[in-house]
C-alpha cells in the first residue's frame, strides 16, 4: 500500500506498520539492502552542475559585454592597445564575479545535505545496531534519544516525554511535545504530533519511530527540490541596464550605419576617411567605463552596509533593497528575540505585569501596593524547584542551558527575588515526575532544612485544575478553588498569544521521600498562571514604524499559531492585525484570491515553505518588490523567490543563508531598515553617475556627428576621447559612488519597481547637457582655430575643455534634490577632492608631458588659453545650477536627476 507522504500523519501506527510492511522489532539486515536499491540512500540527489568553462562563458552572453567587446575591437584597430587592454579588463572581470556569485541555489542544497544526521540508532535482526544515516530505508525501526538528530521523516511509534525543536521546518520557537496519536490530514505540519522530520533535533524524551520517508522524499527534500525549482529574478538594475544596453546597441549601431552611407555615398568621402570618422564616433558613443563605476558603486554600498552588521552575498542586492516596497518578514528570531519570557502572573484577583529582557533575572514586576505579595514568593517558588533548566551568564549575556520555557520560568523567579542557585541550595529534590505528554505535568518532591516537604508542579492549566481543592490568595492566605475563574483568566492570556503555565504545590508531611502519582491526583494548592511570549525586539518595533514612514509595507509570515501571530503583530504595529490568514486558508485560495487577500493582510499563521513561497509570488505579481526575511530551512524557497533574501547571521541556518542575498549579523530587523536607507543611497549615486557619464559621451557623439555631417575637421579625435572616457570620466564617477545619504532618503516613497532609471526627466537632462558638452567642445575648437591656432593646439583646449566641464558638472550632480553653490557643496567630500587632484594631475600629463604629447598630439597649453578653458567650465556650473532653481521653483520635470 502506497501511501503520499503528506498522509502518513493521519494514519494510525499499526496502518502505518502494515503499509510498510515493517515490525517492531526492525528489518533483518537483507530485508534492508534490498529495501535499499530500491528507494536509493537517505540522502539529497546532486544535481547536475556546469563546469567552470561553461560557467566562465555564459557571463559573457550579455548585450553590454558585446558592446564592449566590440569596442575593444575598434580600439584594437585603432592601434590603441592599452585601451584595448583595459576594456577586456572590464569584461573579465564582470564574467569573474558573476562565476564567484553563481550557484546560490546548489550551495544552499549543500547546506541543506549536511543538516541530515550521519548516523542513527536503529533495530535490525532484533537487534539495537547503529548505522550510517544514509542506509537508513522506509520500514527501517529508529530509535531516538535527547540530543539526537532524526535522521529521516519517521512515524512515532512509542515516545516518553518526547519533544523536538522543529524551527527548522516551522519557525516555532519551542519545541513541539510528540506523541503516537493520528491527526486530521490537512493538519499543518507543526500541529502533525505523531511525526518526527529529517534535520530536526530531539530536546527531550525518548521515542522510536519507523521511517516513512528518506532522501528526498522527506520534507527538507521537498525544500531541497522547491529551492532547485524557483525562478531567481533579475534586479531592477539588471532589467533597465539590459533594457539600456539594447537600446544602446541598436542607436550606436544604426547611427554609425546611416553616417557611414551618407559620407560614402552622399558626400563622396573617401571611404578609409569616413569610416575613421564613423569609428571615432562609435568609440565616442560607448560609455566604456560605466560597467566597472556601476560595479565599484555596488560595491561601497557593500562595504556601507558591512559597517552596519549586514553582509551582502551578492553585488545588486544592495540596489534592489533601494526599491523594495514590502518586507516579508519571519517572527521568531527576527521581529521576536527568540527567548521566551513571562510576560504576565496572575496571582489571586491580581494580575502582574512582569518586564526585562530574555533571560536576564532582572527586571519589573508590577505589583499592587507598595509591598510584594506574599503569593509572588510562593509561585516564583515553584517556578525555580519544579524545574530543570540552567541559566548561565557571560559577557553581559544570559542563556538557557535546557527547555527555553524553563529558562524563562528561572528568570521570572529571579525578578521575583527568588534566586535558583540559592533555592535549590536550600531546597532538596529527593524524588520527580517527569513531564510527559499523557498527563502533561512535572511534578518534584523538595525538602528543605527545617525537614519541610513539598510538591512543586507545573503544567497545562486545564490538567492542575482537575488537581486543584484551594487557591492562594494574594496576601498568602488559601481559599476554595474556583475554576470557572482561573478557566477564564486562562483563556484570556492565550487569546493575547501567550503561552500559559498554571503552578501549584502540595505540603506533605515530613520524611516522605518518594513521589507517586496519587500524591499529585487531588489536593493541589494552585499558586496561579503564567503567561510566556517570544517578545518583540524593541528596536523592531521601532523599525516597523519605519518602514511605514518610508512607505514600504511589513508582513509577518510565521509557522506560530494564529493568536500568538495576532498578538505580536499588534505589539510590532503592524496594520492590519485584525485579521490572520492561516496556511489551511491559504490553500483554499487560487492564486487571484490570494492575490486579493494579501493586499490587506499583514499576518499570516501557521505557514509551511510553499505557502511562503505563494505569498512572495503573489505579491510580486501585484508589482511589489519584496524582501523576504527568515533563518530555518523552511524559509530558504521563499529566500530564493524574494527580490531580496534575508537571513540572520546568528541563529539562520546554512541553507537559509546560502539562499539570500543578505545576511544580518545581528539577526536585528532594524539593521533592515539601514540596508533600505544604504540601497537607496546606492541608487542615488548610481543616478548621479549615470547622469554624469551619458552626457558626456552623448557630448562626444554629438561633436562628432555634427563634424561629420557638415563636413569640419573633428574637434577631438579617437584615441583622445577613449582617454577621457576611461581616465577623467571614470576617476570623476568613480567619486559619486561615495556620496553620502541626501537627508529625505527614507522620507521618500520607494521607487516603481517599473520605472526606468532613464527617466522623461533624465533623458531630457542628459540631452541638454550633452548639448553644453558639445557647444562648449565645438565652441572652444572653433575659438581657436578662429584665433589661428593650429589644429593639434585647438584640439587640446577642446580635450581640455571637456575635462573642465566633467569637473564642474560634477559638482552639479552631486546634489540631486538641493543646490551644490553653497558652503557644504563647495567644500565637497574626500572622495570628490581626491578625483579632482588625480584628474588635474593626469590632464596636465596630458597637455605637458612630451611622451603623452606624442601619443594623442597634444600641445602644450599657456596661461591665457588654460583661462579661457576654465571659464567654460565656471560657465557650465553656473547653468546648470540655474537650470536645477528653476526646477524647484517651478516643479518641472519632477524632482532629482
Amino acid at each position: 500500500m502506497e501511501k503520499t507522504k503528506a498522509s502518513w500523519h493521519a494514519e494510525d501506527i499499526n496502518a502505518v506498520m502494515d503499509a510498510l510492511d515493517a515490525h517492531p522489532e526492525g528489518l533483518s539486515s537483507d530485508e534492508a539492502k534490498r529495501r535499499l536499491a530500491e528507494t536509493g540512500p537517505n540522502s539529497l540527489p546532486q544535481p547536475a552542475r556546469h563546469g567552470f568553462i561553461v560557467r566562465f562563458l555564459r557571463h559573457f552572453h550579455n548585450l553590454l559585454i558585446y558592446v564592449l567587446l566590440a569596442s575593444a575591437v575598434i580600439t584594437a584597430l585603432l592601434g590603441h592597445w592599452v585601451d584595448t587592454v583595459v576594456i577586456l579588463a572590464v569584461v573579465v572581470l564582470n564574467a569573474v564575479i558573476g562565476v564567484i556569485q553563481e550557484g546560490k541555489a546548489e550551495r544552499a542544497m549543500d547546506a541543506i545535505r549536511h543538516m541530515l544526521a550521519p548516523k542513527a540508532a536503529v533495530l535490525r535482526d532484533g537487534k539495537r545496531t547503529t548505522v550510517p544515516g544514509d542506509q537508513l530505508v522506509p520500514g527501517d525501526m529508529v530509535l531516538l534519544d535527547a540530543g539526537d538528530k532524526v535522521p529521516a521523516d519517521m512515524r512515532l511509534h512509542s515516545c516518553r516525554g518526547m519533544s523536538i525543536q522543529e524551527a527548522i521546518l516551522t519557525g516555532e520557537s519551542v519545541p513541539v511535545e510528540k506523541t503516537t496519536g493520528s491527526v486530521a490530514v490537512d493538519a499543518p505540519l507543526g500541529d502533525r504530533s505523531g511525526m518526527a522530520y529529517s534535520g530536526t533535533l530531539v530536546t527531550t524524551g525518548a521515542a522510536r519511530g519507523v521511517v516513512v520517508a528518506t532522501g528526498a522524499a522527506t520534507e527538507i527534500g521537498h525544500i531541497s527540490t522547491m529551492i532547485a525549482g524557483v525562478e531567481t529574478l533579475t534586479t531592477p538594475l539588471t532589467r533597465q541596464m539590459a533594457i539600456f544596453s539594447r537600446w544602446l546597441t541598436v542607436f550606436i549601431l544604426t547611427l554609425a550605419a546611416v553616417i557611414l552611407a551618407f559620407g560614402y555615398l552622399v558626400q563622396g568621402q573617401p571611404f578609409g576617411d569616413i569610416f575613421t570618422a564613423v569609428v571615432g564616433l562609435s568609440v565616442a558613443a560607448i560609455p566604456e567605463g560605466l560597467p566597472a563605476v556601476l560595479t565599484v558603486t555596488l560595491a561601497i554600498g557593500v562595504q556601507t552596509m558591512a559597517r552596519r552588521r549586514a553582509i551582502v552575498r551578492r553585488l545588486p542586492a544592495i540596489e534592489t533593497l533601494g526599491s523594495v516596497s514590502v518586507i516579508c518578514s519571519d517572527k521568531t528570531g527576527t521581529l521576536t528575540r527568540n527567548e521566551m519570557m513571562v510576560a504576565t502572573a496572575c496571582i489571586g484577583d491580581a494580575e502582574l505585569a512582569v518586564e526585562g529582557e530574555g533571560y536576564r533575572p532582572e527586571g519589573d514586576i508590577q505589583v499592587p501596593g507598595e509591598s510584594q505579595p506574599e503569593a509572588l514568593k510562593s509561585l516564583a517558588l515553584v517556578a525555580a524547584l519544579c524545574n530543570d533548566a540552567a541559566l548561565h551568564h557571560r559577557d553581559d549575556v544570559w542563556t538557557v542551558e535546557g527547555d527555553p520555557m524553563e529558562g524563562a520560568l528561572l528568570a521570572f523567579a529571579g525578578k521575583a527575588g527568588v534566586t535558583a542557585s540559592v533555592t535549590k541550595q536550600e531546597w532538596v529534590r529527593s524524588d520527580s515526575i517527569p513531564f510527559d505528554t499523557r498527563h502533561r505535568f512535572m511534578a518534584t518532591l523538595d525538602h528543605d532544612h527545617e525537614h519541610h516537604v513539598q510538591i512543586h508542579v507545573k503544567g497545562a492549566p486545564e490538567t492542575l485544575y482537575d488537581r486543584c481543592t484551594h487557591m492562594r490568595a494574594l496576601d498568602g492566605s488559601t481559599l476554595p478553588f474556583d475554576r470557572d475563574h482561573w478557566h477564564g483568566r486562562s483563556e484570556a492570556l492565550a487569546s493575547r498569544g501567550q503561552r500559559v503555565l498554571a503552578l501549584a504545590s502540595r505540603s506533605l508531611e515530613a520524611g516522605t521521600t518518594s513521589l507517586a502519582m496519587d500524591d499529585v491526583e487531588d489536593g493541589l494548592v494552585f499558586e496561579g498562571l503564567v503567561g510566556l511570549i517570544d517578545p518583540p525586539r524593541p528596536e523592531a518595533i521601532k523599525a516597523v514604524a519605519a518602514c511605514h514612514r518610508a512607505s514600504i509595507d511589513v508582513k509577518m509570515i510565521t509557522g506560530d499559531h494564529a493568536g500568538t501571530a495576532a498578538a505580536i503583530g499588534a505589539q510590532i504595529g503592524l496594520r492590519h492585525t485584525d485579521r490572520v490568514l492561516t496556511g489551511a486558508e491559504i490553500d483554499a485560495l487560487d492564486d487571484n484570491a490570494l492575490a486579493d487577500a494579501v493586499r490587506e493582510t499583514d499576518v499570516f499563521a501557521r505557514t509551511s515553505p510553499e505557502h511562503k513561497l505563494r505569498l512572495v509570488t503573489a505579491l510580486q505579481q501585484l508589482g511589489y518588490v519584496v524582501a523576504m526575511t527568515g533563518d530555518g530551512v523552511n524559509d530558504a524557497p521563499a529566500l530564493k523567490r524574494a527580490d531580496a533574501g534575508i537571513a540572520m547571521g546568528r541563529s539562520g541556518s546554512e541553507a537559509a543563508k546560502e539562499a539570500s542575498e543578505l545576511v544580518l549579523l545581528d539577526d536585528n530587523f532594524s539593521t533592515i531598515v539601514g540596508a533600505v536607507e544604504a540601497g537607496r543611497t546606492v541608487y542615488d549615486n548610481l543616478k548621479k553617475i549615470i547622469a554624469f557619464l551619458l552626457p558626456v559621451n552623448g557630448g562626444e557623439s554629438l561633436s562628432l556627428l555634427l563634424a561629420i555631417l557638415l563636413g569640419l575637421t573633428l574637434p577631438i579625435t579617437a584615441a583622445q576621447i577613449l582617454w577621457v572616457n576611461m581616465v577623467s570620466s571614470v576617476a570623476l564617477a568613480m567619486a559619486l559612488a561615495f556620496e553620502p545619504t541626501e537627508p529625505d532618503t527614507l522620507s521618500r516613497p520607494p521607487r516603481e519597481p517599473g520605472a526606468p532609471i532613464l527617466s522623461r526627466s533624465l533623458v531630457l537632462r542628459i540631452g541638454l547637457v550633452s548639448l553644453m558638452f558639445c557647444s562648449g567642445v565645438f565652441g572652444i575648437f572653433w575659438w581657436a582655430t578662429g584665433q589661428g591656432l593650429d589644429e593639434a593646439t585647438a584640439r587640446t583646449m577642446a580635450v581640455n575643455t571637456l575635462v573642465v566641464m566633467e569637473i564642474f558638472y560634477l559638482f552639479s550632480v552631486r546634489y540631486s534634490y538641493g543646490t551644490s553653490l553653497s558652503l557644504t557643496g563647495v567644500k565637497g567630500t574626500p572622495a570628490v577632492w581626491t578625483a579632482l587632484v588625480i584628474v588635474t594631475g593626469l590632464q596636465l600629463a596630458f597637455t605637458y608631458l612630451p611622451w603623452l604629447a606624442v601619443w594623442f598630439d597634444a600641445r602644450a597649453l599657456n596661461v591665457a588659453q588654460g583661462a579661457q578653458v576654465l571659464a567654460v567650465g565656471v560657465l557650465m556650473l553656473l547653468v546648470m545650477e540655474s537650470g536645477k532653481w528653476l526646477q524647484r521653483r517651478y516643479a518641472l520635470g519632477g524632482r532629482g536627476v
